[in-house]
């Protein structure tokens, strides 16, 4: 094995990362002659992963153990779609769903469902963090709540007291 010395030098660095000297150790052992079940017991790892880096290797060469894989990242959500993700978020949801708000689960089902547009619920939430969203505490106005509470300060049941205290509406009905 013509590289055996740069993969030692990659085994012993405290410069490269552990996974990187893992693959390493792999390809190592394997051209030392070490049995490929023994590698993975050693390092903790599965025998497909023994096999997937002794056959990257192989066929590419020191390059796609240190991380150098094809492709580049993997592909960003588009921005309209996070555009879309903040708009839903700001809006009352539709009455179907039978949510008072979003969570961040039903958006993300919500999407896929309606628009046919998948996205994780790990994505709904980095994006409300980011923006700062929290639909779960947004005092969003319920008519059909102040609907009942004028109804019964309007026509309360005979010799009733009616007081409404609700941390988002301002509406307090005294009757005597």
């Amino acid at each position: 094995m013509e590289q055996a010395a740069e993969l030692r030098e990659l085994v012993n660095s405290r410069d490269v990362p552990a996974d990187i000297a893992m693959r390493a150790r792999i390809v190592l052992w394997s051209g030392e002659g070490c049995r490929r079940k023994d590698i993975a017991e050693l390092l903790g790892v599965s025998l497909p992963t023994v096999d997937r880096w002794k056959t990257r290797y192989a066929e590419h060469g020191l390059a796609w153990l240190e991380g150098e894989l094809p492709g580049g990242a993997r592909e960003q959500v588009p921005a309209q779609i996070r555009a879309r993700v903040i708009a839903l978020t700001r809006m009352t949801p539709p009455a179907v769903t039978g949510l008072s708000h979003w969570s961040t689960g039903e958006l993300a089902k919500y999407l896929k469902r309606t628009e046919n547009v998948t996205v994780s619920w790990h994505y709904v939430a980095r994006i409300w963090r980011e923006e700062n969203l929290k639909p779960h505490r947004n005092g969003t106005f319920k008519i059909s709540k102040v609907a009942d509470v004028v109804g019964l300060c309007l026509a309360p049941p005979g010799g009733a007291v009616v007081l409404s205290i609700d941390e988002n509406t301002q509406i307090v009905c005294h009757e005597r």
